[in-house]
């Protein structure tokens, strides 16, 4: 079965996930998903990520969930913004803050994938894929 839009699909496998507390979550791996998961690490919404070689011919990354002292989620929600039938896009001037300033959104630019913050500091636009909050 095919995937129409891989990263809703990444982020649904997520959300599933932490509402029943998983440790980590496995998905189909590409560069845009390590991309995405390097910066959700760097952020701090997740611990880390690895990418595995599975036993059939695609490999998997396995993203690895934090949470709180309490047992809740650093990931408050995950939005996709861009999808594959209504793409967003943004110039330099335009990129949101998201959740008061308390969320980070992640762009697709020129320059690869960076958080909305990185790229209004680089002056550069792109395509807006997600928030995470």
């Amino acid at each position: 079965m095919s995937i129409t839009d891989p990263i809703s699909d990444m982020l649904t496998r997520m959300r599933n996930a932490l509402m029943v507390r998983y440790d980590h979550v496995l998905v189909p791996s590409s560069k845009m998903k390590i991309g995405i998961a390097r910066i959700l690490r760097k952020e701090g919404f997740i611990r880390d990520y690895e990418s595995i070689d599975s036993n059939g011919p695609k490999k998997e990354v396995k993203i690895y969930l934090s949470y709180s002292d309490e047992g809740e989620p650093l990931i408050k929600g995950l939005k996709r913004v861009s999808k594959p039938g209504l793409r967003v896009y943004v110039n330099k001037g335009e990129i949101p803050t998201y959740y008061g300033g308390l969320g980070t959104s992640i762009i697709s630019t020129s320059k690869g994938l960076m958080t909305g913050k990185q790229a209004w500091i680089d002056g550069i636009g792109g395509e807006i894929l997600l928030y995470v909050y």
